[in-house]
């Protein structure tokens, strides 16, 4: 489930291009560090573990390293160094990822009053394990290039020759709110990003917050393209040893309350993790630009 709400981590943080405009801001985030006290957070913890929540992190710190070294690339022509890779390495800690995602998702299902019992009852079963293992196998697999670019055209083939097949997955999209949350959570990654880089004086002559939220949703578009690009051959490839009638389950329950709380959890508990790697990885990036000391 959660690897099919939120997209490769910071990987949709777009090259900055640091050109100024100026509009609203995006949804409000920030780094959760207590867990109110109407949860129990051994339970928080306990869920996590129900959702593999280690694999799956395991797996976005891989893409984590991999965005690293784009950004090497792309800003530093490559000669970033060993510095550079230890600071990403550090920002991508598996054990600061978990702690930040339990406890941003501690926050959200406790403002939500959520069903938890109902959540534990489906994803703790066989075939809540048996999905969220496929989701893991199958975003581990789209680290290959050549496998996500045989996933887009399996995509294109299913949706021109299996059209019962496709609804299902566009419907589970639609369900979990999978493209717009995504793209608003890529949003407000890039922006922690910018304002990672003006902390750091990466600005010379600065740049204003109307500025940067300008820029950002300039970005918009490119974001969306590449949210759609990399999701539905994602949720294809991942679902598609699933029978239909257990992928029906999975979307009957994503209906539910209890599914509809789980899944805003999980975009607000991964908007706390990923907040807080994009605006370190602006700071490094910064610093990394003026010669300093990462």
């Amino acid at each position: 489930m959660p690897l099919s709400r939120v997209l490769p981590a910071v990987g949709l943080v777009l090259a900055v291009a640091l050109t100024p405009l100026g509009v609203a801001p995006l949804r409000a985030e920030g780094v959760v560090t207590q867990a109110p006290s109407s949860v129990d957070p051994a339970r928080i913890s306990r869920l996590g573990d129900t959702m593999l929540m280690n694999d799956i992190i395991a797996v976005m710190r891989d893409e984590g390293m991999e965005y690293g070294r784009t950004l090497a690339s792309d800003m530093f022509s490559g000669k970033a160094g060993a510095d550079w890779d230890s600071a990403v390495a550090l920002i991508y800690d598996p054990q600061i990822m978990r702690r930040s995602f339990d406890a941003g998702l501690a926050a959200a299902l406790s403002a939500a009053g959520a069903d938890l019992d109902a959540i534990e009852d489906f994803f703790g079963s066989e075939r809540g394990q048996t999905i969220l293992r496929l989701e893991i196998e199958a975003r581990r697999a789209l680290l290959d290039k050549d496998v996500e670019d045989t996933a887009k055209l399996a995509w294109e083939d299913l949706r021109s020759t299996d059209d019962a097949r496709t609804q299902r997955i566009l419907r589970f999209a639609e369900a979990n709110d999978l493209v717009e949350s995504n793209v608003m959570g890529a949003m407000n990654a890039n922006l922690a990003f910018y304002r990672g880089l003006s902390d750091s004086g990466a600005f010379p002559d600065g740049m204003t917050e109307d500025q940067m939220l300008a820029d950002i949703w300039g970005q918009e578009p490119e974001v969306r393209s590449e949210t759609e690009d990399w999701l539905f051959p994602f949720l294809s490839l991942a679902y598609q040893p699933l029978s239909d009638d257990d992928l029906d389950a999975y979307i009957a329950f994503s209906e539910t309350t209890a599914g509809k709380q789980m899944n805003a959890a999980l975009f607000a508990a991964f908007d706390t993790v990923f907040t807080r790697i994009s605006n370190d990885l602006g700071r490094a990036a910064g610093k990394q630009m003026q010669g300093e000391d990462i």
